[in-house]
């Protein structure tokens, strides 16, 4: 790893990683590395930091340096969840009835999507 920010845990026993070079990884239960989502979904990310994993098992990851969040299914292509409304995402949490609580550390407060 190159700067590991943020982990979060994987419904498989895996858990997913974000860095500060600039990717996020995914490791398998087994700790090995299964795939990084910049080259798994050709995305480029700015300075991603917090992760976490929905009830379906798809990671979604803040870019601070975009103010973004994405979400990257199992297969398909990856979804901007948030493009306005976050001056510098951090940390993240998603929760089973759908919500998406997203720390916002410029403006020091947490905002709730659903």
């Amino acid at each position: 790893l190159q700067g590991p920010r943020y982990v979060s845990a994987l419904p498989s026993g895996g858990f997913v990683v974000s860095e500060e070079c600039g990717d996020v990884k995914v490791f398998m239960s087994s700790r090995k590395l299964l795939c990084s989502l910049s080259s798994k979904y050709g995305h480029q990310f700015g300075n991603p930091a917090g992760v976490c994993v929905d009830t379906d098992g798809s990671i979604l990851v803040a870019d601070e340096q975009n103010r973004t969040v994405h979400l990257f299914p199992e297969h398909g292509a990856p979804i901007c969840l948030v493009s306005t409304g976050l001056r510098r995402p951090a940390g993240m949490a998603c929760s089973s009835s759908g919500h998406l609580f997203v720390a916002d550390t410029v403006e020091n407060c947490v905002k709730v999507f659903k």
